[in-house]
């Protein structure tokens, strides 16, 4: 059955300026992706204080972050499918303008129903990165899209670990509502830069969005990931959380078959199968699970108390401050990553990356002990998801049309979400079930943050295993990544590869 092709037409809504020089077209879209990934974490140093600000139960203000990780996980794939059929400037402006309203939301209520509302509209954004890594494919030469992708995919991590620090200050020196204003405003600042420096593609994706797989995919998502992020406080084996699970395995199945039959699908399940592509994004999925275990250990052990034998007891500020070097070597990879890419190829990069994530761990495993070891560790950790996250969007648009970059890369970068809240679950189970008592009150041991720096390391070194399945690239892919097809694009008519479910 064909597949949606792609069909350069004019835009209905052309630019009304001169196409802006490339380094603004990437510094923006790219800032774009840091403003989105800040707002993913700029409620976890607030988490604690929540109840007392709010009058909310502890467990109502967890879906402060639940609720973001459900709705970027829905909106990523079909926010990305619907740039690729509608325009990716235009829904690119609309997730950033569904950000402010979100952190307005959050600005003018303590309610936590409301905040819960706004949060859920902040992750709604999070397909700004797909959208971006989409728009610089169509829009660079092909010698600056690697570079450009890379720094943009890895706007994701550096976010998080610039985010922390500052929701940290914001939190221990001003009133809490104040980050959420800021949000806002950075959010408008990246839509008026959106309209000077992005203009939009002409490039479409024919067919009738397919809003019934759409539901469908959500539908299968909302209920996995209920599952897996409630799971510890309802029970593994309770019967919300097995039903949810089975619920999740029953939707997925029955999308799948509808996914197959569609004339113009939400995801394309036949490329979604090749080798390329599936390995990629089992790939991303432990690659998010393995760098997530950083951001989440980091900070809560440095701010374990002294009575605990290996805590720091330091402050909220501190803890946040040892993942911005990590943040800052994140930026200055970007461009390394790119030019191992180039070179040798994103898988090699990808393999690379996760044997660094996993020397990492090893080096969190046995330096734990001191603020400046538990630094470069965190780093390690950190410049291997740099390169990580760089190669994985050149991985995916090398195996499928430029007409489904949008969505293959919204389905990436859903792995790598999902990746994150599998590794919620287990770290939180890890450091709830692995205690002492310590200082009068309950505390993990050294040994539960020991055993989470292992769970983190064997994640890598899976990916790495997945890494080294993938198919080899064929000699001149190396500058596919760039071009308007694929490499087998460019050998057959578009009309063979529609008839082959391209």
């Amino acid at each position: 059955m064909s597949g949606p092709i792609s069909e350069p037409v004019e835009s209905p809504h052309p630019a009304p300026h001169p196409a802006p020089h490339p380094r603004f077209l990437v510094a923006v879209l790219a800032f774009c992706g840091v403003v989105v990934a800040v707002m993913q974490t700029l409620v976890v140093p607030l988490l604690p204080h929540i109840p007392a600000l709010t009058g909310a139960t502890p467990t109502a203000a967890s879906w402060l972050v639940t609720i973001t990780l459900l709705t970027g996980a829905i909106c990523t794939p079909v926010l990305g499918r619907v740039g690729d059929m509608y325009g990716k400037r235009q829904v690119l402006l609309a997730s950033l303008g569904v950000l402010v309203a979100g952190s307005v939301l959050c600005a003018v209520s303590s309610h936590i129903a409301v905040l819960i509302a706004g949060r859920a509209l902040q992750g709604a954004a999070l397909a700004v990165v797909p959208l971006g890594i989409s728009i610089m494919r169509d829009e660079l030469a092909p010698e600056r899209v690697l570079p450009s992708v890379a720094l943009m995919s890895s706007t994701l991590g550096i976010g998080a670990a610039v985010g922390l620090p500052v929701a940290a200050l914001v939190v221990e020196h001003y009133d809490w509502h104040t980050m959420f204003w800021a949000s806002a405003g950075l959010g408008l600042l990246d839509m008026l830069l959106v309209l000077l420096c992005v203009p939009e593609s002409p490039r479409r994706t024919r067919g009738r969005f397919d809003a019934v797989g759409a539901l469908g995919l959500s539908a299968a998502l909302v209920s996995l990931l209920l599952a897996v992020t409630q799971g510890g406080q309802w029970g593994w084996t309770s019967t919300r959380t097995l039903g949810l699970l089975v619920l999740a395995v029953l939707i997925g199945l029955v999308w799948g078959r509808y996914e197959l039959r569609a004339t113009t699908p939400m995801v394309d399940l036949r490329v979604s199968a090749r080798p390329a592509v599936l390995l990629t994004n089992i790939a991303a999925l432990l690659i998010g699970f393995a760098f997530y275990a950083n951001s989440l250990s980091t900070a809560q052990m440095v701010q374990e108390p002294r009575s605990t034998g290996y805590g720091l007891g330091a402050s909220i500020v501190v803890s946040g401050l040892c993942l911005l070097p990590g943040g800052l070597a994140m930026v200055a990879l970007s461009p390394v990553s790119a030019r191992i890419s180039a070179t040798y190829g994103p898988k090699t990069a990808l393999a690379l990356a996760s044997a660094i994530l996993a020397v990492g761990y090893v080096v969190r495993f046995f330096t734990s002990h001191q603020l400046w070891t538990i630094i470069l560790g965190a780093t390690v950790v950190a410049a291997g998801t740099a390169i990580a996250y760089s190669a994985l969007p050149a991985l995916v648009m090398r195996a499928v049309p430029v007409s489904e970059t949008g969505a293959a890369n919204g389905l990436n970068t859903l792995m790598r979400s999902v990746g994150q809240a599998f590794c919620s679950a287990a770290v939180a189970a890890v450091l709830a079930n692995v205690t002492f008592q310590a200082g009068g009150r309950t505390a993990p041991t050294l040994h539960a943050y020991l055993l989470v720096f292992l769970i983190a390391a064997g994640a890598a070194l899976l990916a790495l295993a997945v890494t080294l399945c993938l198919p080899r690239q064929r000699a001149g892919a190396a500058g596919s990544v760039g071009g308007k097809l694929t490499t087998d694009e460019g050998r057959r008519p578009p009309t063979s590869l529609a008839q082959e479910g391209a």
